[in-house]
């Protein structure tokens, strides 16, 4: 009466009043439940195609319960990067954040996790298609062992893959990678596709490949060597405009700029803040000079032929990639396959590239840099940091590769989409290989932990517009969606760039549409017996 509900509490018996306009009509758990799809948005850069990706803001156990009526049995590819459960707040369960002391927090993950792989389950094509879950060291082991139970009848296999090369604090050890359990069921297999030497790096290399190591290294790159004059004229006195100073940033181990030649009595230039100064000096002290001028180093950067090499007493070694070496790239002999965060060229001979090759179970490929293709380049597209760890979009790209290249019609979903790096990797297969490939998200509209704090302060709640355009569906997932197929920005200006081991121009976009839904649920007692999803579904 008067706008307002008692309340009871089925568990504890305790009653309260609250305002009609705050509640929200929820299902007991488990209950049958007759969902419907609301249309939000849509984007449409591929107007004669029909090629139609989804996005469902909604919470993805009964968004998955939805795929299973529509899709059993037909997907092709699961991805999913669940919640780690670190001992932040990353995760919700029963409506609350999970406290890092909490002594149930590995069981209650598991049971989030075990009731929606049990609809996913009844989604996936059982003679051929796979589950691909990535995870950190927190759960990995309890995962593993939750898989093996679930799905005894697949192969599964865990990698080991490097997404931050610098490594992050971790129980007094560096972290530098996480774990991707592929589930794969039937006939699947992971396809033998041409990787570069980059993938065997990591891997042993038979000996069919590799009879000398020395040789072999030598003929798998092109030869790089020390900016550092060697030999004969390499004193500073014998060029002294070769004496110049490189600053380089050693958070982000790349060169940021260059400086011009020190008058001879004057050992350094004057410091950059928050830079290193790099200078061509001896290991005994002396001073030499560099190969090339600054203004020809300039241009060498910019042609990815300068590459930074380990710190040092000075500073960092500096080597780049001679004429004669930069001339067999350019000629075809060795090909370019991605670019190092200092923007140095990966390259390798082009047999190697071309040979189809078996994935190894340790990745450590640089355009996996999670930092640099993940939160510097959603960063890029949607204009400021709006999520946390973003995976590298080549590394998703790659991980889908080896399982959905022969089929260029997949049908790809992620029902933990995050910032949707998925549905953006899916595109850019489509667009190099012709595909037509179609992916559909699922994520909710939750705003973080501290974002809900302080939006409660200003008086607002779930449901109210300050509150839901904050939501992870609304403010990340949808914009990069629309900023990725169109190839603008949130603020309409063209994306820079082109995918890295691609000629592709990120402002030309993708020939793709999407459309964005909200799941909604309609009244059971409205909805007549036998003509429930004729009536709700759109």
């Amino acid at each position: 009466s008067d706008g307002r509900a008692a309340i009871v509490n089925k568990a504890t018996g305790e009653k309260s009043e609250r305002p009609l306009d705050t509640l929200v009509a929820v299902a007991q758990f488990g209950e049958p439940i007759f969902p419907s799809l609301i249309p939000i948005d849509s984007v449409e850069n591929a107007p004669d195609s029909n090629l139609w990706h989804t996005l469902i803001e909604a919470d993805n156990f009964h968004a998955l319960q939805l795929l299973e009526y529509l899709y059993p049995k037909q997907v092709d590819c699961i991805y999913i990067d669940p919640p780690y459960n670190s001992r932040a707040k990353d995760w919700k369960y029963n409506n609350d954040y999970v406290d890092p002391t909490d002594s149930y927090r590995h069981s209650k993950w598991l049971s989030m996790m075990q009731r929606r792989l049990k609809i996913a389950k009844r989604i996936l094509n059982p003679q051929n298609s796979v589950l691909i879950v990535t995870i950190d060291e927190k759960e990995y082991l309890h995962l593993g062992c939750l898989l093996e139970d679930m799905f005894p009848e697949a192969h599964i296999q865990m990698v080991s893959s490097v997404i931050n090369p610098k490594g992050s604090a971790r129980d007094g050890f560096s972290r530098s990678d996480e774990y991707i359990f592929f589930v794969m069921f039937g006939e699947c297999t992971p396809a033998r596709l041409p990787l570069s030497n980059e993938w065997s790096s990591s891997a042993i290399v038979s000996a069919q490949e590799k009879t000398d190591d020395d040789e072999a290294e030598k003929s798998v790159e092109p030869g790089w060597t020390s900016m550092m004059r060697r030999g004969t004229d390499s004193m500073r006195t014998d060029s002294p405009n070769l004496y110049y100073p490189i600053y380089v940033d050693p958070d982000t181990r790349t060169i940021k700029e260059i400086g011009t030649s020190i008058p001879m009595g004057q050992d350094r230039a004057e410091e950059i803040p928050g830079l290193i100064q790099v200078l061509p000096l001896r290991r005994n002290g002396t001073q030499g000079r560099w190969q090339v001028g600054n203004v020809e180093l300039k241009n060498r950067i910019q042609q990815g032929r300068v590459r930074l090499g380990r710190p040092t007493a000075y500073g960092f070694v500096i080597n780049y990639l001679p004429d004669g070496e930069y001339a067999k790239v350019v000629n075809g002999e060795y090909e370019i396959q991605s670019y190092a965060a200092d923007g140095s060229m990966i390259a390798y001979k082009k047999e190697l590239v071309d040979e189809l090759r078996m994935p190894p179970t340790q990745w450590k490929i640089a355009s996996h840099n999670a930092s640099e293709n993940g939160t510097t380049l959603l960063t890029s597209v949607i204009g400021e940091k709006r999520f946390p760890f973003p995976k590298s979009l080549y590394a998703v790209r790659d991980t889908l590769r080896f399982f959905v290249a022969d089929k260029p019609n997949a049908l790809i979903v992620d029902f933990f989409a995050g910032s949707g790096t998925t549905l953006h990797a899916v595109n850019l297969l489509n667009a190099e290989d012709g595909g037509n490939r179609r992916c559909i998200l699922v994520t909710n509209n939750e705003v973080s932990d501290d974002e809900a704090k302080t939006l409660k302060k200003q008086g607002y709640q779930p449901g109210d517009e300050e509150w839901e355009k904050l939501g992870i569906a609304r403010y990340v997932t949808w914009p990069r969606t629309v900023c990725s197929i169109t190839g603008q920005d949130v603020n309409g200006n063209p994306l820079k760039g082109e995918y890295l081991g691609s000629e592709i121009s990120m402002c030309d976009g993708f020939a793709a549409n999407a459309e964005y839904f909200k799941l909604g649920f309609l009244d059971k007692s409205s909805v007549a017996i036998g003509q429930q999803f004729r009536e709700i579904l759109p």
